[in-house]
């Protein structure tokens, strides 16, 4: 007997496990797909730290998770371009496709968007879950399960560099070097960047970021976010400044010292999300007549390219992965995730049979003793 067992949030730090009914297709275009693996997003810890992010409030159980892969085992009678034992990656949000920024391409700015594991949404971490099948991504042969699970961050990365209009040749500064910081360090280098600057608090971050794709690392300081630009230009030998800063952090001091970052009529875009108000350098924006934009989740074309990317080898997600863990420990999962021991560490499906992996080399020791300090974003 298959099970449909679900991590469930109760309430801010209390999780339990749940049987709960198999879910049933309710349109001829969804697909009903087990899920094998999924990651732990920065949103799904906070939900269970904290039972809210913003305005969206946990106010009845909720099942966490949104970051999946897994197999189609039933489609809809409309259903074509899918069929049973097809291996797919998840895209975790249902826009209305009727609403202007739907029909103008923008969904993921779609007001009545269903996003799973964002209240009132039930997320992935369950057995089956179902889902419309243009919103379910088949995998090449050569892109594995657990590889699909990182499509989702992967895909944030694509829609925040695209967002960023890099172009080959350029200089691109990545504020943040946790999973997202990361594979937008990845996507910018596949997308022909040849000067790629990972900037981070924490050293052992910056060796992996050199190690996996930045060309350069800087390690912030604790100085004026004039001073650190000026040490950082030098430092990565910008010049008079990047083509182009992405801040994966959220953090006040990155997301200041990004703006004087950038070159004159450069390129801007907010990835991380942080605190609601910040103390911003308007003047520098101003002066610079940089280009702003916000990146939200992503949009039309960010999974397939995702995906592609992958499959070409000009992403590889593989080295973010530390392990995977049984579906019966979620919570030590999230522990880990919580305590900064990891980039990325997959849950098997509660059907999935595994054995944990875990490999937490990432420099424990260094992480902690940041954590330890209170630096727990960029610069």
């Amino acid at each position: 007997m298959s099970s449909n067992l679900s991590f469930v949030l109760a309430k801010p730090n209390e999780v339990r496990f749940e049987e709960r009914p198999r879910p049933k297709l309710q349109h001829p275009h969804d697909v009903l797909v087990a899920v094998n693996y999924t990651g732990i997003c920065g949103s799904d810890v906070h939900y269970w730290q904290h039972g809210a992010i913003g305005h969206f409030v946990v106010k009845d159980p909720m099942v966490l998770g949104h970051e999946s892969a897994g197999t189609v085992v039933e489609v809809g009678s409309q259903v074509t371009a899918l069929k049973p034992g097809d291996r797919i990656a998840l895209e975790p949000g249902y826009p209305c496709r009727r609403c202007s920024a739907c029909l103008s391409g923008h969904y993921n700015l779609c007001p009545d968007m269903v996003f799973a594991a964002t209240p009132p949404y039930d997320g992935t971490l369950t057995g089956f879950w179902t889902a419309p099948f243009d919103f379910c991504y088949k995998l090449p042969d050569n892109v594995s399960l657990q590889e699909g699970a990182l499509i989702e961050p992967l895909a944030v990365a694509v829609h925040i560099v695209k967002q960023a209009r890099v172009q080959p040749g350029q200089s691109v500064v990545v504020m943040g070097a946790g999973p997202v910081g990361l594979l937008c360090a990845a996507v910018a280098r596949s997308f022909g960047a040849t000067k790629v600057v990972s900037v981070d608090i924490v050293q052992a971050k910056l060796d992996f970021a050199k190690s996996y794709a930045a060309t350069h690392t800087y390690l912030s300081q604790r100085v004026s976010a004039e001073e650190n630009a000026k040490k950082l230009i030098a430092a990565a030998d910008l010049g008079a400044g990047a083509d182009v800063v992405i801040d994966a952090s959220g953090a006040e001091p990155s997301i200041q010292t990004s703006l004087h970052v950038v070159k004159m009529g450069g390129t801007y875009v907010q990835g991380g999300m942080g605190k609601a108000d910040i103390n911003f350098p308007i003047m520098a924006l101003c002066l610079k007549e940089v280009t702003a934009r916000g990146s939200f989740r992503y949009g039309s074309g960010d999974y397939k390219l995702a995906i592609e990317l992958v499959a070409a080898g000009k992403v590889n997600v593989k080295p973010l992965i530390n392990g995977v863990v049984p579906f019966t420990e979620a919570e030590s999962a999230f522990k880990k995730v919580k305590e900064g021991e990891v980039i990325k560490i997959l849950i098997a499906g509660p059907n999935e049979k595994v054995e944990k992996t875990l490999d937490t080399s990432v420099d424990e020791a260094k992480l902690k003793t940041a954590q330890a300090a209170g630096k727990t974003g960029c610069c």
